[in-house]
């Protein structure tokens, strides 16, 4: 349904109705008058009025033109952005946020998630729930357990459950059919998986049309992963291939990977980044990571930089940190206020910053080299508040060389082209689906100004600022 357009004729037709051409058509359900209009594609376009029905955006004229709509919004001052996505979430890595999250998103704006990883068990159930009939919440798009090797890093055991085994290539084959059957909307390889596998994985997904993320397995090099993937997470093990002498680096971690004595895949996993990660950064090579940039022409970089950087960026610090944990299920308010007071007050020591240096040093490096970079948070791992986050790695984005509009593209753009729906998505024009996002201040002048959400239109539907803090606690 997601794929369905309006033709060109239709939207011309619809654009004369609601313009008054014809007296005897129905009113639109909603008109934004006299707006900002900012996308990616198009650009700013001033003294907008944007026209909304049946959950599409059916009309962008000159303010000056006379709609006929059931509720009408003064959007003078006011700027108004497509709906933003995050594009890395675990909605059940943490059960106490599961149910919150719908609401905490559109809260801040977000209108679209797509989340990359968790058990069907737990995961089919959440989107089942976002989806269902009249539920007020984001567009959901999920890929279900990680597709890990043979030693799985996400066991249930040592770390949250998210993965599933696939040791050999019948069982990947397997696997992948098991999560078609499902109905995923794209898959998720992760580091444990052999060269063998991930192959497999890679014709299994292009046979079934299904999208692929990721993580670059540990057991290859990233300019061999990054052309068969449609997007890769965290910017993880990259730096492995952008060091001196990277087929030695991948030699000892094939040797390690063989894993004679049974590590459990997290231990594992851990062992080979504490081995292997600082050195290689240290170790960068100029010529070496160009040809991985090369390589990464086409793979959209979810990077998030505000979990990478955490240390450089900490949301302990910030001004409107307090005012969001009020925002938070209260099972996680003493907790997390807990640490936050702790850090305060010097408490707890921040991680290394090399590896978050690192991260937006890189990402200069693929936004100059034209690398597609993509807005996701890993929410709510590493006090990723579900929402609020968005606008932190919007921020971080900027901090390492995007402009506010590129930015901009990361969180609405890019997203849309990973699923096929940039004639659905992403942009503010007739035919595309109505998620938009009212904001009273200018986001090209100060990226922070995201924050600044007065309304969120989503699937349609306008909410207000006070229907919004209404979804939250």
């Amino acid at each position: 349904m997601l794929r369905r357009t309006l033709s060109h004729t239709m939207s011309l037709m619809l654009v004369c109705a609601l313009a008054a051409c014809n007296p005897d058509a129905d009113p639109a359900d909603l008109a934004i008058e006299n707006v900002t209009v900012i996308d990616a594609v198009n650009g700013v376009r001033e003294a907008q009025t944007v026209v909304v029905d049946d959950g599409r955006i059916v009309a962008v004229t000159s303010g000056g033109e006379a709609v006929e709509a059931t509720e009408t919004v003064d959007g003078t001052g006011r700027y108004l952005i497509p709906g933003l996505w995050d594009f890395h979430v675990h909605l059940t890595y943490d059960e106490r946020f599961t149910e919150a999250m719908p609401g905490l998103f559109l809260n801040h704006g977000i209108t679209s998630i797509r989340d990359t990883g968790g058990p069907l068990g737990l995961v089919l159930p959440a989107v089942e729930a976002i989806r269902a009939e009249g539920t007020t919440a984001p567009r959901v798009f999920f890929a279900g357990p990680l597709l890990d090797g043979e030693h799985v890093v996400y066991d249930g055991e040592n770390r949250p459950l998210l993965g599933i085994a696939n040791p050999d290539a019948e069982t990947a084959r397997a696997n992948v059919a098991m999560l078609a059957e499902a109905g995923v909307d794209f898959l998720k390889i992760y580091e444990m998986v052999s060269p063998e596998v991930f192959e497999v994985l890679v014709e299994e997904a292009r046979s079934r049309g299904l999208p692929m993320d990721g993580h670059v397995p540990l057991s290859m090099r990233a300019q061999d992963v990054g052309p068969h993937v449609q997007s890769l997470e965290h910017l993880r093990n990259i730096e492995l291939d952008c060091a001196t002498a990277p087929e030695a680096l991948l030699a000892e971690r094939q040797r390690l990977l063989a894993n004679p004595e049974g590590v459990p895949g997290a231990n594992l996993r851990s062992q080979l980044h504490n081995l292997q990660r600082l050195p290689a950064v240290a170790a960068y090579d100029e010529q070496n990571c160009a040809a991985v940039l090369e390589s990464m022409a086409s793979t959209i970089q979810v990077p998030t930089l505000r979990l990478n950087a955490l240390g450089l960026q900490p949301p302990f610090s910030r001004s409107d940190w307090d005012a969001l944990l009020d925002k938070l299920p209260a099972s996680v308010v003493t907790e997390w206020r807990a640490t936050t007071d702790a850090s305060r007050e010097g408490g707890v020591p921040m991680r290394d910053n090399t590896f978050g240096e690192w991260s937006l040093r890189l990402i200069e490096l693929m936004h100059e080299a034209g690398v597609p970079v993509g807005a996701g948070t890993d929410t709510p791992i590493g006090f990723a508040a579900p929402g609020y986050s968005l606008h932190s790695e919007l921020e971080m984005l900027v901090r390492a060389g995007l402009s506010p509009m590129e930015a901009l593209e990361a969180a609405t753009v890019r997203p849309a082209e990973f699923f096929g729906l940039s004639g659905e998505m992403g942009t503010v024009e007739a035919g595309r689906l109505a998620d938009l996002v009212l904001l009273s201040g200018n986001p090209l002048d100060d990226i922070t100004n995201t924050r600044t959400v007065e309304a969120v239109v989503t699937k349609g539907q306008l909410l207000g600022r006070d229907e919004l803090d209404a979804l939250v606690r």
